[in-house]
């Protein structure tokens, strides 16, 4: 299946992370618009549309949460995934307006999986998740081998 048309922006400053992200997404025919802070993310979500954001909440500077509240405020359509290493932000991502919620180490195939989810659901589903109505929201927990999966 061919993704070149959704242009999916990744938000992280780790830059292996940012790099294997951007190279799985690469190599499943999506656009990546890697970004490696929130003032970055900005810059570029204000530059090319973007279709999904997957961010990470704990970064320098311009953190994650920040980041979320102005493309979300500026973008409501675009689902959010947010990706950490720290499983205690679960507690602000379901009433965040978000879609799903991974902990690093990342299972690349239920990533993929719920990117595809994500990018089909209707929009009217992302704003009633975002306006804090009853809506489907993804939390997908580190592979309990602590290592990532990846479908090479």
């Amino acid at each position: 299946m061919k993704h070149l048309n959704n242009r999916i922006l990744v938000v992280d400053d780790d830059p292996s992370v940012l790099e294997m992200l951007t190279r799985v997404l690469i190599g499943e025919d999506y656009l990546a618009l890697p970004a490696a802070s929130g003032s970055d993310a900005l810059r570029v979500a204000g530059a090319t549309p973007i279709d999904l954001v997957l961010l990470d909440p704990n970064m320098p500077g311009q953190n994650g949460w920040e980041t979320f509240e102005c493309l979300s405020a500026k973008y409501p359509s675009v689902p959010f995934i947010i990706i950490t290493a720290r499983s205690n932000q679960l507690f602000a991502a379901p009433n965040s307006g978000a879609g799903a919620f991974l902990e690093k180490p990342l299972d690349f195939p239920k990533l993929l999986q719920t990117i595809s989810q994500l990018l089909a659901e209707p929009a009217e589903s992302r704003h009633a998740r975002k306006a804090g109505k009853s809506a489907e929201f993804h939390y997908l927990p580190a592979p309990q081998n602590g290592r990532s999966k990846q479908n090479t």
